[in-house]
């Protein structure tokens, strides 16, 4: 029971995420003011020369940072491709670099990610895995969350016989604040289908990815 409780708290969470528009946004002057006031209360001057337009700067950067609350899943996988001759093994695309920030802290969490499924109805474009990363990294994110996000979207699209994805990254909300550890890695992953109910393939995908990094 408990394992169904949190499935559907995850499921909520994301849908949430995906559905839902914050509330309020507020204006881009009201987000320049509250730059200003933590920039005041850090300890420092907003009004000195070097940070007079920073305000702005942290804004603009803002809007890069969290585009992916702009962007469905639904809409990057949109394109289903059939005609493939056939092909039924794995598609798997490799380090796909990310940089996302943590939701507790607000600060980056840096890696790579790893997606791959066994085609069943279709195959998308490649460089549609690569935007469907980015989605969920651009957004306040914990790693679990984003690996869960990334499977979920994947598994609506394509229905395929089965998802394998890892992320690795590092968080600088453990190398730059609290017990400050420069280069440790979290590891997550998820699998569905195939790679699920087979070690053999799990055994497989890894060892892919190893074999790419040796050479």
């Amino acid at each position: 029971m408990d394992a169904v409780v949190k499935t559907l708290s995850l499921k909520h969470r994301e849908q949430t995420a995906e559905q839902t528009p914050p509330p309020y946004r507020p204006s881009r002057e009201e987000a320049e003011a509250a730059v200003r006031t933590l920039i005041a209360w850090a300890g420092d001057n907003p009004e000195r020369e070097g940070l007079i337009d920073t305000p702005k700067r942290v804004v603009k950067a803002y809007d890069e940072f969290f585009q992916g609350y702009h962007v469905k899943g639904a809409e990057v996988l949109d394109k289903v491709f059939e005609e493939v001759a056939g092909y039924d093994d794995m598609v798997l695309v490799r380090d796909i670099s990310f940089s996302s920030h943590c939701e507790h802290h607000m600060v980056p969490f840096v890696g790579s990610a790893h997606v791959a499924y066994y085609p069943s109805e279709g195959v998308v474009g490649l460089s549609k895995l690569a935007r469907i990363v980015d989605v969920f990294a651009k957004r306040l994110q914990t790693q679990e969350t984003m690996t869960a996000q990334i499977v979920e979207a994947i598994d609506d699209a394509l229905h395929p016989r089965g998802i394998a994805v890892l992320l690795d990254a590092e968080h600088m909300c453990m190398s730059m604040r609290g017990v400050q550890k420069q280069g440790a890695s979290t590891i997550t992953t998820r699998f569905t289908g195939i790679f699920k109910d087979d070690p053999a393939e799990q055994a497989r995908f890894m060892s892919m990815l190893k074999g790419f990094r040796a050479r």
